[in-house]
């Protein structure tokens, strides 16, 4: 496949998955014909994400292999969809091309003008926020993310993609699985690089790649290691106070839920929390000005942000306590955001669920040194046992044993081995004036335990 002019019956194995299901809308939204399967879609049962895509016109099935005919043209897997699955197996009976979600992403990039965020954190936000500063400047952008936009999700639909008739697409450049350097974007962005998923060697490597790759390259100066991959100082971006890149953020103040800030002195104001929502901000200023859009009406747009789904979510407020959901699943995600809970009450309980055992184990010392480093004496951290997700893994860790490193640094710290014992030890410790922080990752019931913590709070 050279084109995704090359095919027209296109078939997903594992459609709701977050990446799957925006790659499964946008070809649909452009006249393909589209179906999938998924392990969560059961006969009878009702499924949220199987709904939806059911109303954009994608026909689902069960993961039985019965979606898959001699006419299917492509076939579509993301990278937890093993050989022994019936599609699978079918697939290759019929010699039907399988192709990987991030080379079908590269396919789609091929095809537009296409801007790809890069970076260890906030591609999710700075793509969602780029995307309205574009759409409200009237360029009729697309969207592929990597999490739902509210403004898109209000419209009935899961809200990670969208098609425009415009030039521009935005899209996630995901370094986690080395598929970044599958990408010749037109304009690429490098927020930040952290230690995560791999070795800081290795990523910088990679981004590297994504740098040689892109028509143009615009980088975070505020990040050291972003800034050494820096092709034209006039077009990266920065906020510390004495930069000289070519886009500056200033002033930054937060006022409960909201914050306000400059760029190149112009005031910006917008309903979010945290410095890192100002830089996400900046970056997605920077590139909507460097393809044209004036800063202040980047500000106008992103007045009206409205946010994305589980970042920094703000459930409510009851008897004092606000309650936020967010997808902070890294060391650096996790103190930006308990950081950016801290000026809204004087405590902070923050609420945190690892995922995997190898990662929890890769990050176990960054976990405790960036927790122990964001806590106030008031504020504490809870944690409850590491989400898995099956398949083979050395269970030799616990979020215990993080639990009791950042006792040892003399933080609150606590651990509930079921999260749904968590309200029951918690409310001796809620106070009529603090904020409950809920994260973690890849886990799809997260959402309905938010819920059903604001149920019970």
């Amino acid at each position: 496949m050279n084109s995704i002019n090359d095919f027209q019956r296109v078939f997903f194995i594992g459609v709701a998955g977050t990446g799957m299901s925006a790659l499964a809308q946008y070809l649909q939204g452009i006249g393909k014909t589209v179906s999938g399967s998924d392990r969560y879609f059961k006969p009878g049962e009702f499924n949220d994400t199987r709904q939806k895509l059911e109303a954009e016109g994608i026909t689902c099935f069960e993961q039985d292999g019965s979606g898959i005919a001699a006419n299917t043209d492509l076939v579509v897997v993301s990278t937890a969809v093993e050989e022994t699955v019936p599609e699978v197996i079918k697939t290759r009976s019929l010699n039907i091309p399988i192709i990987k979600r991030s080379e079908l992403l590269a396919l789609i990039a091929k095809s537009k003008k296409t801007i790809a965020v890069g970076g260890t954190s906030g591609k999710s936000t700075t793509s969602a926020m780029l995307f309205d500063i574009l759409q409200f400047a009237g360029k009729e952008p697309s969207i592929i993310s990597g999490a739902g936009l509210v403004s898109i999700i209000r419209e009935g639909k899961i809200g990670n993609a969208k098609v425009g008739k415009g030039d521009w697409l935005v899209i996630e450049a995901d370094e986690s699985d080395g598929s970044i350097v599958q990408y010749f974007p037109e304009i690429g962005l490098l927020l930040n690089v952290d230690k995560d998923h791999k070795e800081i060697e290795e990523l910088m490597d990679v981004f590297n790649t994504f740098k040689n790759n892109s028509r143009r390259f615009v980088v975070n100066r505020s990040n050291s290691l972003a800034e050494k991959l820096s092709q034209d100082i006039s077009q990266d971006f920065c906020h510390h106070v004495n930069c000289n890149a070519g886009y500056v953020a200033r002033d930054f103040g937060q006022d409960g839920l909201s914050v306000k800030f400059t760029i190149n002195h112009v005031p910006f104001a917008m309903n979010v929390v945290g410095r890192h929502n100002m830089e996400n901000a900046l970056a997605a200023s920077t590139i909507a000005n460097l393809v044209g859009i004036d800063l202040a009406v980047c500000a106008e747009a992103l007045k009206g942000y409205e946010g994305i789904y589980r970042r920094h979510q703000v459930i409510g407020q009851k008897h004092g306590v606000w309650l936020i959901d967010d997808y902070a699943h890294n060391p650096a995600k996790c103190a930006a955001s308990i950081e950016a809970c801290q000026p809204i009450a004087p405590k902070v309980i923050a609420w945190f669920q690892p995922h995997g055992y190898g990662p929890t184990r890769f990050l176990r010392h960054d976990f405790v040194h960036e927790i122990a480093r964001v806590l106030r004496p008031e504020d504490e951290i809870w944690m409850s046992e590491i989400f898995y997700a099956g398949g083979t893994a050395t269970k030799d860790i616990s979020a215990n044993d993080l639990i009791e490193d950042l006792q040892k640094t003399g933080k609150n710290a606590f651990f509930v081995d079921n999260r749904n014992d968590l309200l029951s030890y918690l409310r001796l410790h809620l106070t009529e004036n603090c904020v409950l922080l809920l994260m973690g990752a890849r886990d799809p019931s997260l959402e309905t335990f938010a819920n059903q913590i604001w149920q019970e709070l």
